[in-house]
């Protein structure tokens, strides 16, 4: 059975389009379009149900995934045995600022002592854009706060979002409460704007930075209050919580995205395993229940 084949359907499972597939796999729409054509014509059966807006497994599909997946393993492991592949030497990982300092000083040097020819290239930056820049194909692994659930994303827990000051000053009896967030787009802002509405609080965005480095700082100082993770609370900072009459934040999830294009890379396998492994087992992060579609 043709591997090649193979590869595009599991893009298309795993993304959810035709097109998310082809930029996973670096080509064009109509040529993934016509590789599932010919899958299907060898299968005798329709492995997709197209619509509109997306595109789900048939029955039949659903009945030739897990052998798919089972025979790209087995290709990619005799390619190593018989010494015919050349593993990838660049893994694209991308990941917000504040996980990287949390999660990178474990995963770097773990990884670099088992893989030590494979280059990793760090990109930082919200999660909304990782995301998207993963379903672009500019990315091989991101690590997020889910925004909205995708195909792609494998939700690895939650954590709990708190109010953050500084920790060298008193807390003034602000009014409006002046904030410093991360630009529109921001999960956490999205939370604080929701926490603050429900109690009819009055609030001002006084300092707005896509850094943490321009958050941090004038909370620090004192000038402003914040929305950070346990993990992530700043030096000269506190958490502050109902003592201080602000609500309660609720919670954000983490998740991973994996590209199919390098699902059966054995030096990919092991980076995603050990990230997965430091951030699941991170003491700031709460277990979910699985469920479907995660």
């Amino acid at each position: 059975m043709d591997t090649d084949l193979l590869k595009a359907f599991v893009a298309v499972t795993e993304t959810g389009g035709f097109s998310s597939a082809g930029k996973l796999l670096h080509r064009t729409q109509s040529a993934i379009s016509l590789q599932i054509k010919r899958l299907e014509d060898r299968m005798g059966e329709p492995l997709f149900n197209r619509t509109s807006r997306n595109v789900v497994l048939t029955p039949a599909g659903g009945r030739l995934l897990p052998y798919a997946r089972h025979i790209l393993k087995l290709h990619d492991e005799a390619m190593r045995v018989m010494g015919a592949e050349s593993p990838e030497t660049l893994i694209r990982l991308g990941i917000s600022e504040e996980q990287a300092s949390t999660y990178l000083p474990e995963l770097l040097p773990r990884f670099a002592r088992e893989y030590p020819h494979v280059r990793i290239e760090v990109i930082c930056e919200t999660s909304s854009l990782l995301v998207e820049d993963f379903q672009n194909g500019l990315l091989d692994v991101v690590l997020a706060i889910r925004h909205t659930p995708t195909q792609s994303g494998q939700l690895l827990g939650r954590e709990p979002l708190v109010w953050v000051a500084s920790a060298e000053r008193d807390l003034p009896c602000w009014d409006p409460l002046p904030l410093a967030l991360n630009p529109e787009g921001c999960i956490f802002r999205v939370h604080a704007f929701a926490a603050l509405g429900r109690e009819e609080l009055h609030w001002d965005v006084r300092y707005t930075s896509q850094s943490p480095t321009g958050i941090n700082l004038p909370v620090q100082l004192g000038l402003a209050t914040t929305v950070k993770t346990p993990r992530s609370v700043p030096e000269r900072c506190r958490i502050i919580g109902a003592e201080s009459g602000l609500p309660d934040l609720g919670y954000v999830e983490t998740e991973i995205h994996r590209s199919p294009s390098q699902a059966n890379n054995e030096a990919f396998n092991a980076f995603c395993e050990l990230l997965t492994g430091i951030v699941t087992h991170a003491d700031n992060l709460e277990a979910v229940p699985f469920s479907p579609g995660q």
